[in-house]
């Protein structure tokens, strides 16, 4: 029914933080109307207490073990990879197949006890008033980092382990979390014994 095996990635380029920090996080649940009240901000406490109070920046989720990734965050970057990979390696709805076939544990994936540093960088958008630019900054660890976690695959004629592994090798191209147009959060990987 299902098999799992043990990852060990290792980042070629640094990787970006990619939360907000609590009040930015608060307002935009506000917006959405999932927090109106105090007894709200008390049902996303395990949202809001893996962010730091305020930055001006994007960031990692932390607690007393230290900075860590989500399993969800993972399992978007299969789930590109199979939308990319789909005609390449000729499996119809592969994004779809890596959504309902592929598990990422733990649920925090541990990486560091600091961050490296701060990141910033001029963003571009194209607005109905013409291009806009500014400036955006994210909390970094740096290229080099090792991390391992556990994938469970459910069996299924198409999604292999061999497909799994064309996957993790787009992470060489493609990597985890913000800013992977620009070449971060790229790595490599290794099954771990």
């Amino acid at each position: 029914m299902e098999d799992r095996r043990k990852v060990r990635l290792k980042l070629l380029t640094p990787l970006l933080g990619s939360l907000p920090d609590k009040k930015i996080f608060t307002k935009m649940m506000e917006k959405k109307g999932e927090i109106v009240d105090q007894e709200d901000v008390e049902d996303h406490y395990d949202e809001l207490s893996m962010l730091p109070e305020e930055t001006k920046y994007t960031v990692f989720p932390r607690d007393v073990d230290g900075i860590y990734i989500m399993d969800y965050q993972v399992k978007g970057f299969f789930k590109n990879a199979g939308n990319v990979l789909k005609d390449i390696l000729k499996i119809k709805a592969l994004r779809k197949k890596v959504d309902n076939y592929l598990f990422i544990t733990p649920r925090f994936i541990y990486l560091t006890e600091k961050v490296t540093g701060i990141l910033e960088r001029p963003l571009r958008a194209q607005t109905p008033k013409g291009e806009r630019v500014t400036v955006v900054a994210s909390e970094y660890i740096a290229e080099g980092l090792e991390f391992e976690f556990e994938i469970t695959l459910l069996n299924h004629k198409e999604l292999t382990w061999k497909v799994v592994e064309k996957l993790l090798d787009y992470g060489k191209y493609k990597g985890l979390l913000q800013w992977r147009n620009g070449g971060y959060g790229r790595f490599k990987w290794q099954w771990v014994k």
